[in-house]
């Protein structure tokens, strides 16, 4: 075997293992239910952007990945849903509360409008 030929045989074995690297970390992050991005598999890898991007193996499982995550939800949006809805419940309460007290106030100006409106009539009256 020529030093080419050598040469060749260790860079094809250099890229076999960072793709099953990359193909690790994939699986990781999957398993810890986290979202797969290329920034983040450069640092969990230490392989470059370029070579997620170039590498046809490694890229074809990404855009698997990335579709089949599209419709999963960030377990962080989860929380902050939960906490949206409880400010949500918390304003239509309040909501409520600032309807019945628009209707009693209403209703007590209503009343003082007749009040004032009698009294007029009378000091009228006594003309």
């Amino acid at each position: 075997m020529s030093k080419y030929d050598k040469m060749v045989e260790v860079n094809r074995e250099r890229s076999e293992e960072k793709i099953a690297a990359a193909k690790r970390a994939i699986r990781k992050l999957l398993d810890q239910g986290e979202r797969v991005s290329v920034p983040q598999l450069v640092k969990m890898t230490g392989a470059s952007r370029g070579f997620f991007y170039k590498n046809p193996i490694v890229r074809a499982e990404i855009d698997r990945v990335m579709e089949q995550q599209a419709g999963t939800i960030d377990p962080r949006r989860g929380i902050l849903d939960k906490a949206m809805e409880g400010r949500i419940d918390l304003l239509q309460d309040e909501i409520i509360r600032l309807r019945q007290e628009n209707q009693e106030l209403r209703a007590e100006n209503e009343r003082l409008q007749k009040a004032l409106n009698k009294k007029s009539r009378s000091d009228f009256r006594r003309l």
